[in-house]
């Protein structure tokens, strides 16, 4: 993308305006794309919803191509949408995904077999324990061994952690009791043998989390079950990245034998009360906490900039430990961050603008590589 800089003259005897505008030096996303860029080091992801799954807007599906060379979806390979009654599954969108990621030669790693938020709604009224192992081993069973060979990798449990390191009181939990998530990955090895299984969360850079996310990891291993990476998600606040804990929890992670990825990346710039990602917390509307609907000061993306270039320099220093980075969305305009924990704001997460068009962050990002 070049930089165009105009310079107007007048005409006044004939009224007219002339614009003579000439080309800046090529800006770093002229010559390099966020794939081809750390191709030697990580894959580049992105979390992608239906409509860009079903390659609706040529436009961003050309910007998807063209930048990452790993998927996530954001939502349809979730329980409630592939699994929404006892005899029932809808595979549409999922193989619409995988046929994506196969026809643009792109890693797609499967997100989430089990998860207490999004659960198949039925799910939650099964009173017998006995029916609901039933569903738990069923459902494993059969989404891990449709996609085994044909996706690289699964999020076999999600967010199963207290932030002090505790067994999140789940309906997995109740009913299945401490060991479902060493379970979880049996019944997924079982099924899909041919696939990485990981084990991903938020906060479990914070010590206490990441404590629990380690003997949770230890307990899965000593069960002699196969675990091959966790994910930290990284949804953190400009400003306010834990850089210390980050890299403090690659090599707390990689020193246990399992790769370390970053799975739903994204910088938030908007204030809340609360740190963490439990999609149940909210916040009341207030227009306060929305003060960037007309547009971002031009200090705060600088500050994003600094943040997402500080990020992918601790990245690239353990490149022999991480495995993946993938931005939760492609475009400002998509992030789940507009809707939460506060409905309707307008937030700027991301590495595109409502645009698609390349944001200081990008640039940062690059400049690495340059």
């Amino acid at each position: 993308m070049k930089m165009s800089f105009c310079r107007i003259f007048f005409f006044a005897p004939l009224s007219i305006i002339f614009l003579q505008c000439s080309s800046s030096k090529k800006s770093t996303s002229d010559s390099l794309t966020l794939k081809d860029a750390y191709k030697n080091e990580f894959k580049i992801g992105a979390a992608l919803n239906t409509a860009q799954i079903e390659e609706r807007d040529p436009k961003m599906t050309a910007l998807i191509k063209q930048q990452f060379n790993a998927l996530t979806p954001e939502n349809v390979m979730k329980s409630e949408v592939i699994h929404p009654a006892w005899d029932t599954y809808d595979f549409t969108v999922a193989d619409k995904l995988v046929a994506f990621a196969h026809k643009n030669k792109m890693e797609l790693n499967g997100h989430t077999l089990i998860w207490h938020s999004q659960l198949s709604p039925f799910a939650r009224k099964i009173n017998s324990v006995d029916s609901f192992r039933t569903f738990f081993t069923n459902y494993i069973a059969t989404i891990a061994s449709r996609y085994d060979k044909k996706i690289f990798s699964w999020d076999v449990v999600n967010e199963a952690l207290n932030e002090d390191g505790t067994m999140r009181k789940s309906v997995f939990l109740e009913k299945l009791g401490e060991d479902y998530v060493t379970e979880a990955f049996r019944l997924a090895q079982q099924a899909a043998p041919n696939t990485e299984l990981y084990y991903n969360d938020y906060n479990n850079e914070q010590p206490a989390k990441r404590n629990g996310c380690i003997q949770l990891i230890k307990k899965i291993q000593a069960a002699g079950v196969r675990i091959d990476g966790v994910g930290i998600q990284g949804h953190w606040h400009v400003g306010k990245v834990p850089l210390k804990e980050i890299e403090e929890s690659i090599e707390a992670y990689a020193a246990l034998g399992v790769k370390v990825m970053f799975t739903e990346l994204d910088i938030e710039v908007l204030p809340r009360n609360f740190q963490g990602a439990d999609v149940n917390q909210r916040m009341a509307t207030d227009p306060s906490l929305n003060p960037y609907a007309n547009g971002i000061p031009a200090n705060v993306l600088v500050q994003q900039a600094k943040d997402y270039e500080n990020l992918f320099r601790l990245f690239l220093k353990h490149k022999d430990k991480v495995t993946r980075v993938t931005l939760w969305g492609v475009d400002d305009g998509q992030s789940w961050l507009n809707d939460w924990p506060v409905r309707g704001r307008t937030n700027y997460p991301l590495l595109f603008d409502r645009t698609l068009t390349p944001k200081p962050a990008f640039e940062a990002v690059l400049s690495l590589k340059h």
